[in-house]
């Protein structure tokens, strides 16, 4: 017999808010400030959905001979610059608004009394601006959002759902799912145990280059995941 869905987990950019590459965008400039100037939009986007720290260290690693100049320090300086560019485009930018069908999605798992968990490879400083613009923050159609510096290791390892479960009191994974748009959203998903680990094509990458990552299912839109739940 199958599990009660009591928790789905949702990734933030390009799966429940509308995100035309910006924050791919962002991280390749904060790149080209510091000089790296053959970071290419492509090789950003590759590691979306990653904690950003550890993604710079990975890109950097592609461009610089001498790891051991991969620094701390330089690694930091980086992230401080692309979080201050996340921060000033969710804040001010046009067009920051949630997938068409998200409130709607939340709302029909809240009605089935499965919570709402919004995880994310966003540091909280950037991930509180975009709950605010979209009018999220503190709202009780989100249940609860965790970051990815605030778990000892982010996406794909599946600290951000564990803390999620623990607040709940659930411990089968298999009464949780997770969607993202992501290949480390969907890892992370298997890496948690979730009953379902559900691809979306809305955000970072197409329905071919997700199926590489073998997700329990792919959706073109947050309300086909309300017949996956049904089944």
């Amino acid at each position: 017999m199958k599990k009660a869905i009591k928790l789905a987990v949702f990734d933030i950019a390009g799966t429940t808010i509308k995100d035309n590459s910006n924050v791919a965008g962002s991280f390749q400039h904060a790149f080209l400030n510091h000089g790296f100037e053959n970071v290419t939009l492509a090789e950003a986007n590759e590691k979306m959905g990653y904690p950003k720290p550890l993604a710079i260290q990975a890109i950097l690693s592609n461009h610089i001979s001498d790891k051991a100049s991969i620094t701390a320090d330089l690694i930091d300086a980086i992230h401080e610059d692309f979080v201050q560019n996340m921060i000033d485009y969710y804040r001010h930018a046009p067009g920051i608004v949630p997938m068409d069908d998200a409130e709607e999605t939340f709302n029909s798992l809240r009605r089935k009394g499965i919570k709402i968990g919004l995880d994310t490879g966003f540091s909280r400083d950037i991930t509180d601006v975009i709950l605010k613009r979209v009018g999220w923050l503190n709202s009780p159609m989100i249940d609860i959002s965790v970051c990815s510096d605030e778990v000892a290791r982010g996406r794909p390892y599946p600290d951000m759902i564990q803390v999620m479960m623990d607040r709940f009191g659930i411990t089968d994974p298999k009464e949780v799912i997770k969607i993202g748009d992501t290949e480390v959203d969907v890892h992370e998903g298997h890496n948690a145990g979730c009953l379902m680990s559900i691809a979306v094509t809305t955000g970072a990458f197409s329905e071919e280059e997700l199926l590489k990552h073998h997700p329990s299912h792919i959706v073109n839109s947050l309300t086909e995941i309300l017949d996956l739940v049904d089944q």
